[in-house]
């Protein structure tokens, strides 16, 4: 009886297979732990900057910036999929900028879990870069 050369490789693929659902799942269990570790990390500096009266707002508008723009804005806000914002102050006052940020424009689309106190900081702190 001659043995089915394709066997072996369909057990590898089998195999293959499974290797990237079991890499994938505890990816998604890190990402889950990462994302914890960031917002328990975030309120430690929010906490720490509660006695400085001048530094809460802007650690605040920092942290909300990093949080819910800088994925296309950039970390240090010089763009990517978004535009630069590092001059954005120059071009919009706070309300235009907290109009942006809630309704949208272009390409970027409306962000409505930015909203009230959070809002407030963040637009202020990017109509002052300029």
């Amino acid at each position: 009886m001659r043995k089915n050369p394709v066997v072996p490789y369909a057990i590898i693929a089998l195999l293959g297979v499974l290797t990237v659902v079991v890499i994938s799942v505890v990816g998604l269990g890190q990402r889950a732990d990462i994302q914890q570790a960031e917002e328990g990390g975030e309120q430690t500096e929010q906490g720490a900057e509660e006695g400085q009266e001048g530094e809460t707002a802007g650690g605040d508008a920092e942290a909300v910036f990093q949080s819910n723009c800088s994925a296309c804005h950039g970390a240090d806000l010089s763009g990517g999929a978004g535009p630069d914002l590092t001059a954005v102050g120059s071009k919009y006052s706070a309300d235009e900028i907290a109009e942006i940020i809630q309704n949208g424009r272009g390409a970027m689309p409306p962000q409505s879990q930015v909203a009230g106190e959070e809002l407030s900081a963040l637009s202020q702190w990017l109509s002052e870069k300029q």
